[in-house]
């Protein structure tokens, strides 16, 4: 069965469409990545799960905005500590210019315009052209300083995703879907530099910049002060309600817009499918609604952040209104000197952008937050499949692979193999053969410890593999799967993956034996040339050959196919089967095949049926049993192919 995004296999946990990055997360965890799973409480060992999404929703309360802060503060704030520091400095040096022209403005109108003071006049146009070139400065120093370090901790943290995600288990990626995993990594990393920056931006110079401009107000009219601060605390309570709101909508927003482009993503990766199944109407109605759903939610959220708006501005209008109106019944009545009222109005004013950057500050951290802990979600997935502190590495001696009693369901459905008991004799050929969903590539998924087993112990030369280093498990196989991924870069770094180390001449000699070597010769540039987009320059042989050269090319003693030819051509089977031919001398082989006459001469052929070992033995001894399954399965693919002879 050929394996596509829109068209492939249904995992039998949940029923989605296997992704490409299943492909090549096999590939990767066969070639020494350990995997780990977060995994719910009681669950059973091995389980691939991600329950219970839409359960834990996060509601944000003000203890987790406190905990995930001190937790990007943690972890960045060290290591930008200096930055930090000539940032901070910046910003105050931006809030005390700012309340010096503030300051200011009541020479400017009492020694120049009221007093008439020429010689004062110089002086203070001084104080106020270098009171600008210093906040021009220090706001250019401390913007080009915050986004070098918060383009350093976006690195950081996409640098800890990657890694992470290829430490999670293979359960994990068969159930999340990899364009939504991708979209929401990318929409939220950003999360825990905005709650660096934010942070920074509105202590340093937001709120010094407003407390400097209050001291101004208060020392130029203590009494116009007391009625600019009457009307604050209805606007704090407000805004208090509105990040409270935006909390449970963030979330939410993320999840859809993360949908959309992993719908759009997946209709590109299976565009052949949809276009030859017509199904660009069921598709676009779906991504139709998806679509729709997101930009309801983006609107719901730019109602709610955008409301501080026109709150911030009418509790501004109402003070400033209220100012104005004293101050000038103080002037036109008492003959109050206008000059303290000019600079009260201008800190006044200046005020008015921090206020509203501050009142904004919540709701923006509080989204940030959100981001952020989206981002540690995933970070903190604890390892499935622990390791021991003093686990040793894996000594073969003969490679030996033995299953005893191993029993294995995929999450909490039924059991697909229930105490199977067999044995790959090393250095030999066993070959696993049943009908479909029987449990063979269970087996061979088990074998690199993809999943453990619920029951049950796999052996290698006597050794348990759950109790050895996954490390040096993983180095002892090569492993070439049913759909082969190659990665972006040329033919010879793809053979190449499987052994780093390979010399140039190893590598071709690799692809001499994988029988790939002549088709290479053919193409542009030989062993250099880019194989595009998963090897799609190269044919579905072409591209099994490669992968089973990257194979060869590790030198492990123990070989894991997964019906490597079932989705092939005649010819390109021929070629690909000529190749492993070569693949399999010397070593011990697990094979999965639907065409038995590719297993004809292994040297035990091993027959699953629901989840259990029913028969074994060569093909000869198998064939003969009248009432076996092996037989019919024989007899039946035999008369298909006199048929079609």
């Amino acid at each position: 069965m050929t394996s596509n995004v829109l068209s492939g296999p249904l995992h039998r946990s949940n029923g989605y469409p296997e992704s490409y990055l299943r492909g090549w997360q096999s590939v990767r965890q066969a070639f020494n990545t350990p995997h780990m799973r977060k995994l719910p409480a009681g669950a059973a060992s091995g389980e691939p799960q991600l329950k219970a999404k839409k359960n834990s929703k996060n509601h944000l309360d003000s203890g987790t905005v406190t905990s995930v802060l001190k937790r990007v503060i943690a972890e960045n704030g060290k290591d930008h500590l200096r930055g930090y520091a000539f940032a901070i400095s910046c910003l105050i040096a931006t809030a005390l210019s700012t309340a010096f022209t503030a300051w200011i403005m009541e020479s400017v109108v009492n020694e120049a315009f009221a007093n008439k003071r020429a010689d004062m006049v110089l002086i203070i146009c001084l104080a106020i052209f270098a009171a600008f070139v210093v906040r021009g400065l220090a706001t250019y120093g401390q913007a080009v300083t915050l986004s070098k370090i918060g383009n350093n901790i976006v690195a950081r943290y996409q640098k800890r995703l990657y890694s992470h995600l290829l430490k999670l288990s293979v359960g994990f990626f068969a159930e999340a879907r990899s364009a939504q995993l991708t979209a929401q990594v990318t929409q939220n990393i950003g999360g825990v530099k905005d709650v660096l920056n934010l942070t920074v931006t509105s202590t340093a110079r937001d709120l010094l910049t407003l407390v400097s401009l209050i001291v101004v107000m208060i020392s130029k009219d203590w009494l116009l002060s007391l009625i600019v601060f009457a009307v604050a605390p209805p606007l704090i309570f407000a805004l208090r309600y509105l990040s409270q709101r935006l909390r449970n909508v963030t979330r939410d927003a993320v999840e859809v817009s993360s949908k959309v482009l992993g719908a759009m993503q997946e209709t590109i990766q299976g565009i052949t499918v949809v276009k030859a199944f017509t199904m660009e109407d069921q598709l676009e109605k779906r991504v139709r609604r998806i679509i729709e759903t997101s930009e309801r939610q983006s609107n719901r959220i730019a109602r709610l952040s955008e409301r501080t708006a026109p709150l911030t501005d009418t509790f501004a209008g109402l003070a400033i209104a209220s100012v104005i109106g004293y101050a000038s019944f103080r002037s036109i009545s008492d003959n109050v000197p206008p000059g303290a009222f000019f600079a009260f109005i201008t800190a006044l004013l200046m005020a008015y952008d921090p206020a509203r950057r501050l009142a904004r500050m919540q709701v923006e951290i509080e989204r940030a937050v959100v981001n952020a802990k989206m981002i540690y979600g995933l970070l903190d997935m604890q390892p499935l499949q622990r390791e021991k502190p003093d686990a040793p590495n894996l000594k073969i001696t003969n490679a030996q692979i033995e299953l005893k009693g191993v029993v294995f369901a995929y999450g909490n459905g039924a059991p697909i193999l229930e105490g199977v008991d067999l044995v790959a004799e090393g250095g030999k050929t066993t070959a696993l053969v049943g009908p479909s969903g029987a449990g063979k590539s269970t087996i061979i998924s088990l074998i690199p410890r993809f999943y453990d087993p619920v029951e049950g112990q796999i052996l290698i030369d006597g050794q348990d593999i759950a109790n050895v280093t996954k490390s040096s498990l993983r180095h002892s196989l090569a492993y070439v799967t049913q759909q082969p991924y190659l990665f972006e870069g040329t033919i010879r770094d793809n053979i190449r993956y499987g052994r780093p180390e390979a010399t140039d001449a190893e590598v071709e000699e690799a692809a001499r034996l994988a029988h790939a070597h002549d088709f290479i010769l053919t193409q542009p540039m030989g062993y250099e040339t880019p194989v595009g987009e998963n090897g799609m320059t190269l044919s579905g042989g072409q591209r099994q050959r490669v992968s089973i050269a990257r194979a060869l090319v590790r030198n492990a003693p123990i070989l894991l196919l997964d019906e490597a030819t079932s989705a092939l051509d005649n010819e390109s089977e021929a070629a690909v089967q000529r190749a492993l031919d070569s693949a399999m001398v010397g070593r011990t082989v697990i094979v999965i095949a639907h065409r038995l006459s590719t297993v004809i001469n292994a040297d035990k052929i091993v027959v699953m049926h629901e989840g259990r070992a029913v028969e074994e033995g060569t093909h000869q001894e198998l064939a003969k049993r009248k009432d076996g399954l092996y037989a019919r399965l024989n007899n039946l693919q035999s008369s298909e192919k006199t048929e079609l002879g």
